[in-house]
């Protein structure tokens, strides 16, 4: 899974397309008041007196960096000052997608706002964050067990082979007795809880409260779904995980109690789930919808409305998604 999306022909290093002409939406991707909605969160943290008028306003995943324009977008329209004392910080391992991203800000914002872009936490330190994440954890590489045998790949071939002993260890903590069990999230939340002195988490992605103990992954090419299992059982010409791979996303539900577990270890301090829907309400979405019917014309408004939305109707991605928030 790490070489399929991160590789060095992996499928986030073609800068693939988010939306209507890519292989799948985001929260991002559909209205610019999903950044604005936490935009908002974080200048009435400031006034609040919750957040610090010069803390680190970190995005971790950010793809091309469009969800980070629209939070200092939104910052800058609601509270200019804070968009030039707040010091916003992106981390991006890779190379191609930092690119992507200095072009995505230096288009948007020019010299006049300065957003920094780093490729880890590793030698990283700040006093006071505010961390904000979309689909982050479901990117993360996985292993995919069923019962005593782990998944392993032979030319595009999926083999089960007994399970290894430390995996087994981790997969009993968890509860998992089939399905997917996330790498690398134990050493994340050490990692930025060590950057951090205190932090606020915020974290949108799809999954489920707790284990489904059945398999989830699948690849997306073009907005269509595509069991991982399947794609080597059939004789279609497109069916073979070898067509898939690299060009498609492949991905799976996360599961919540895992990220609970692993950022609880490293000193952070669960505050609350729920759905985006309810997350984005109580952040003030409907106050910024009513702000910008105030300022513009109604079919402008109208259409800004119908895309956000999007973001909380339960047939799209308001119940679909989860938000979840840590402090430390």
């Amino acid at each position: 899974m790490y070489a399929w999306l991160y590789g060095p022909k992996g499928y986030y290093t073609t800068l693939p397309s988010i939306g209507k002409t890519g292989d799948f939406y985001t929260s991002v991707s559909t209205s610019m008041f999903f950044g604005g909605t936490l935009g908002q969160l974080i200048v009435e943290r400031v006034r609040c007196g919750l957040l610090s008028p010069d803390a680190h306003v970190i995005e971790i995943g950010a793809h091309q960096g469009y969800m980070m324009a629209d939070v200092m977008q939104f910052v800058y329209s609601l509270e200019p000052s804070l968009a030039k004392s707040l010091h916003f910080t992106i981390v991006e391992p890779l190379e191609q997608l930092r690119l992507a991203q200095q072009k995505t800000l230096q288009t948007a914002f020019g010299e006049a706002l300065h957003v920094s872009i780093i490729p880890s936490l590793e030698t990283f330190t700040c006093k006071e964050a505010l961390v904000v994440c979309n689909e982050l954890f479901d990117a993360f590489p996985c292993e995919v067990i069923m019962e005593e045998k782990m998944l392993h790949m032979e030319n595009h071939v999926p083999v089960f082979a007994p399970l290894e002993p430390e995996l087994k260890a981790k997969a009993q903590l968890l509860g998992v007795e089939k399905g997917e069990v996330a790498c690398g999230l134990e050493a994340f939340a050490l990692t930025l809880g060590m950057a951090c002195e205190a932090c606020e988490v915020i974290a949108f992605d799809y999954g489920e409260p707790y284990p489904r103990n059945d398999m989830s992954l699948r690849v997306y090419q073009h907005h269509q779904s595509y069991p991982f299992f399947e794609l080597t059982c059939k004789a279609g010409a497109k069916e073979r995980l070898a067509d898939f791979f690299g060009v498609s996303d492949v991905t799976y539900d996360v599961n919540f109690a895992h990220v609970r577990t692993a950022m609880e270890t490293a000193g952070f301090a669960h505050q609350e789930t729920k759905t985006q829907a309810s997350a984005l309400v109580d952040f003030g979405l409907m106050g910024l919808l009513e702000l910008l019917r105030q300022k513009v014309d109604e079919t402008t408004y109208r259409a800004e409305l119908e895309k956000a939305k999007q973001l909380i109707l339960p047939s799209f991605l308001g119940e679909r998604f989860k938000m979840i928030r840590f402090k430390k």
